[in-house]
């Protein structure tokens, strides 16, 4: 088989947390381009519907929209089984959802810092788990966090530690799954973005002065795209990337680089 039929994706089923926009939105269409059968997870059911049924007609592949808090153990049990039910199995598991609070440490409240830790961190280590686990009674599955760059250096000059901690952490729980799971068929990767130019990012009135900034310390000289990323997320999902489990995946630009 050619490098090229080892990236399509034909008669495999994906799921994508956060898929109702930004990089999720784009990650699901590249997985529905690829002949996976894709769900679109999202907290906000509506727009993870109207998502689905956009690129259910932009690709003709087969979607599903899950309403999900992937912060809560039962409702992600609930989504795996909505899923499995739907498509009779989940192959691929892009785990995304996630949000950033650019507070100063000294200022943050116990309670943005577990929101943070909450969604960030520990809604990967559940959605995780859940597809982890069928995944491992198929003998097969990848499964696809995103980390950050953030999980590698300090950004500036925004203070985001508990988003710097949360994406840390996910590198490390992706690694140790990746070694628990590795004799049994199940493969654990990170994508760690730099900086990605989303709509939220751009429509953002407080970002707008941190944008150049990010800019002039990024070597390419810009943000990223999130299309950028649908590369690397279909490298991993294939049966391209067959021997690479545990891997922490940087996209950024140069930006750790330096």
């Amino acid at each position: 088989m050619g490098i090229i039929e080892k990236m399509r994706l034909d008669g495999k089923v994906a799921y994508v947390t956060g898929g109702a926009g930004g990089i999720g939105k784009s990650i699901a269409t590249a997985l529905a381009e690829a002949g996976a059968k894709v769900a679109i997870v999202d907290l906000e059911g509506g727009k993870a519907q109207e998502v689905a049924d956009e690129i259910a007609q932009a690709t003709g592949s087969q979607t599903l929209a899950v309403q999900t808090d992937v912060t809560d153990a039962d409702s992600v049990n609930q989504m795996i089984e909505t899923i499995v039910q739907a498509f009779g199995r989940i192959d691929i598991a892009f785990n995304n959802a996630g949000i950033t609070m650019n507070i100063p440490a000294e200022e943050m409240s116990p309670e943005d810092w577990h929101k943070v830790i909450d969604l960030d961190l520990n809604g990967v280590f559940l959605t995780s788990q859940a597809a982890g686990r069928v995944m491992l009674e198929q003998g097969n599955g990848s499964i696809i966090n995103t980390a950050s760059m953030s999980g590698s250096i300090v950004n500036v000059p925004q203070p985001q530690a508990s988003y710097n901690a949360a994406k840390a952490g996910v590198k490390h729980l992706s690694k140790s799954l990746a070694v628990e799971w590795a004799d049994r068929g199940v493969r654990v990767n990170t994508i760690s973005p730099g900086y990605i130019g989303t709509d939220l990012i751009f429509e953002a009135e407080e970002l707008q002065p941190l944008i150049k900034k990010w800019e002039e310390i990024t070597p390419q000289g810009r943000l990223g795209k999130p299309e950028e990323l649908q590369g690397i997320a279909l490298y991993l999902a294939s049966d391209a990337s067959s021997f690479a489990t545990g891997a922490d995946f940087i996209i950024d630009g140069g930006y750790t680089a330096i």
